[in-house]
């Protein structure tokens, strides 16, 4: 059936479900969808890491070959570096540059490699918001508990008291470089509430908060003359006799020559997998997204947390096929949105946390009230409709100019039609384990941002995972800074990887089975 007649399904219906009120689910009720539903829950999708520092954990297949993947970089490559620093960050999104430009203000000399282009990453295409409690109503504790909470109560505790206590500072510190957060008609910071929080403290900018930060953040990294290495792809970490990390080796993917980079400390802040595509899910995360930094980490001996959960974001978009796994902004659901089965039916609270609304939305689609694309794919309806209606005309237009503009490509109208979507690959809830200055159990080794893990547990809740990028980006930088300033530079040996190789041996994993890191996703179509 053409999917303009099956939209005014949801016209049809819209009265109705303004009067309907959703009952709220009990913890075993919540409990019991999201096993029998989540793709965290599917046992053929895992399998045990056979050996290193998480020998005997579970993980997703594609991750588990990735980490048990062999280098590149061979063991008798020329280890002269071609550059020397204090303080290598790797990464180009919002958790590298905030470590870069904290690293930079302490005094430290500075390298950012970054594997594509400065700012393309995940970070920008944020929509949603940033999580800061700043409203008079609200507090840290509130923001401590809510997170807890959505975390499943797996978050680490000292990691989470560390960035609901220093949101405020994060936020004063973004306004002053000129992030121009949304503000209320007598110029106070407007917020929002999003899924799984008690009370309002969303900051947005529109529905493009990502790509603001983002936009001031790289003009500060230019404007401080920080030096870059772009199209620069970290392969390998390197280490001293003693284990410490010295430096990395990096491809540089215009000619494929190795570049060796000495360094007092190290940042990865590569952040996170979603273009692995586990489990054959569309993803929302940008193109490099290839979890370079967990494969660079483990190698090296880093311990990983929670790497056998992942968040789905409730609404990718379904339709039309070019937009396929797209976000669609939870900031739609915020403002009133409802979620709607081929019935006309609501069937969950929009509000609830994502691994709850994502397990529904499943739930639907596998229980046949889905709706069914002519490419065959299947989703529900999100009303964006309803915001006009229930705010006024041009509510869509105002709140979501970036939405409208998305779908405006492709002949669709959000503010006079439904959208369709389904959950998409979105976040690595787990990473690499850090402390409260995000270091690792290797010293001089920091990982920031998406690349960490134990922040938020077993389930982020929105609007957390920018304000991860900056307070410990910032942490990262300013500790890696001091520590530089109190040591010499260290040998540069790749010991760790043929540590790693004989390893690998005798678990009887072939070293031509996989090479990590992954660099780039692999699309390319196969010759039969």
């Amino acid at each position: 059936m053409d999917i303009h007649v099956l939209q005014q399904v949801v016209h049809k219906t819209r009265d109705a479900r303004r009067k309907q009120t959703l009952p709220k689910l009990s913890l075993a009720e919540r409990d019991t969808l999201i096993k029998k539903y989540h793709p965290d829950f599917r046992e053929h999708a895992y399998r045990t890491i056979r050996f290193g520092p998480n020998a005997g954990d579970k993980t997703v297949v594609e991750l588990a070959a990735l980490l048990e993947g062999m280098s590149q970089v061979p063991d008798d490559l020329d280890l002269t570096p071609s550059y020397v620093t204090d303080v290598l960050v790797v990464g180009g999104g919002g958790a590298g540059c905030a470590a870069a430009l904290h690293a930079h203000a302490a005094g430290a000399k500075v390298i950012l490699a970054t594997k594509l282009r400065l700012g393309d990453s995940n970070s920008v295409m944020a929509q949603g918001g940033m999580q800061i409690s700043v409203a008079p109503e609200d507090s840290p504790v509130t923001h401590f508990l809510d997170t807890l909470k959505g975390g499943l109560m797996h978050n680490d505790h000292q990691l989470l008291k560390v960035m609901v206590e220093e949101g405020p500072a994060i936020a004063d510190w973004l306004i002053k470089l000129g992030v121009l957060f949304d503000r209320d008609q007598d110029g106070n910071l407007h917020v929002k509430k999003g899924g799984g929080s008690s009370k309002p403290r969303l900051l947005t900018c529109s529905d493009y908060t990502g790509l603001e930060i983002m936009r001031v953040l790289k003009d500060e990294v230019l404007n401080q003359k920080i030096q870059l290495l772009e199209f620069c792809a970290a392969v390998e970490l390197l280490s001293d006799d003693q284990g410490r990390c010295t430096g990395a080796v990096f491809k540089d993917l215009d000619n494929g020559r190795f570049v060796v980079v000495s360094a007092k400390a190290v940042i990865l802040a590569t952040g996170g997998i979603g273009r692995l595509h586990i489990q054959g899910f569309p993803t929302s995360n940008h193109f490099g997204a290839t979890g370079d930094g967990l494969c660079l980490a483990y190698r090296m001996g880093a311990k990983l947390v929670h790497i056998d959960t992942f968040q789905y974001h409730p609404s990718g978009a379904v339709y039309p096929e070019q937009l396929i796994g797209a976000l669609v902004t939870e900031g739609i659901r915020s403002e009133g949105g409802h979620l709607v089965n081929a019935k006309g039916d609501r069937f969950v609270n929009e509000l609830d946390t994502r691994d709850v609304v994502s397990s529904s939305i499943i739930r639907e689609c596998e229980e046949g009230r889905g709706i069914r694309t002519m490419a065959g794919r299947v989703g529900v309806w999100l009303d964006t409709p309803l915001l006009d209606v229930e705010h006024g005309p041009g509510t869509v237009q105002k709140h979501f100019p970036a939405m409208v503009r998305q779908f405006e490509r492709f002949g669709i109208d959000i503010s006079k039609d439904p959208v369709l979507i389904y959950p998409t690959l979105h976040y690595q809830n787990g990473g690499v384990k850090i402390d409260t200055n995000a270091e690792t159990g290797i010293a001089n080794l920091f990982v920031a941002g998406e690349a960490s893990g134990g922040l938020h547990g077993r389930n982020r809740l929105m609007g957390n995972s920018l304000l991860d990028l900056m307070v410990f980006g910032k942490r990262s930088g300013l500790t890696a800074a001091a520590r530089a300033q109190s040591m010499s530079y260290g040998k540069l040996t790749l010991h760790h990887v043929r540590r790693f190789r004989d390893e690998a041996r005798k678990h009887g994993v072939p070293s031509s089975e996989v090479v990590s890191p992954m660099i780039l996703p692999a699309y390319a179509r196969k010759v039969v």
